[in-house]
């Protein structure tokens, strides 16, 4: 069973990517790259129009085979960044991930989109758990799983991931059971 496209909550919407969002998508990813460098391995070089198409083919292939679901977290309509649920592996676990462009951070839109995407998680029958993980330098990030419930499992090195600029290179794993 595929989770819902779309998750309404209040102003704050997730919505499944469409083909359709290849040039907001970039303009957001783009203008958010400064914020994003740190953190993001994905966002280190040049993001164009075919780096956007591709991660928005990429988004459909995955939610068809059922391996990752994606969603643009939109604010009255305008995306605003990305969050998404993938299997990272862990039985019955699903991994949520999420970025938000920095004029949107601070608000509690990361928050809600990752309550959401929990609820979402938690429909599907065979997931029992969530994970979020983050550099552990990355204390904006943390706040997410904190206010949210999660309990750090496990602290990790080296990396899953090849480090950025803004990381000290420990993964800080949270889960949430259901």
């Amino acid at each position: 069973m595929a989770p819902a496209s779309t998750v309404g909550r209040g102003p704050l919407v997730l919505r499944r990517w469409r083909d359709t969002d290849v040039d907001e998508l970039r303009r957001v990813v783009v203008s958010a790259q400064p914020s994003l460098r740190p953190w993001m391995p994905w966002s280190l070089g040049t993001y164009d129009r075919t780096a956007a198409a591709d991660f928005l083919a990429g988004t459909q292939a995955s939610w068809e085979r059922g391996k990752a679901f994606s969603y643009a977290i939109t604010v009255d309509g305008a995306v605003v960044g990305a969050c998404g649920l993938a299997n990272n592996g862990v039985p019955n676990t699903l991994e949520i991930g999420y970025w938000l462009h920095p004029s949107r951070t601070g608000r509690g839109y990361a928050t809600e989109a990752t309550a959401a995407l929990v609820g979402v998680a938690f429909t599907l029958s065979r997931v029992n758990a969530v994970q979020i993980w983050h550099d552990a330098a990355n204390t904006a990030s943390e706040g997410v799983p904190r206010r949210l419930g999660f309990t750090e499992v496990a602290r990790r090195t080296p990396p899953r991931e090849m480090l950025t600029s803004g990381e000290v290179g420990v993964d800080v794993v949270w889960e949430l059971r259901r």
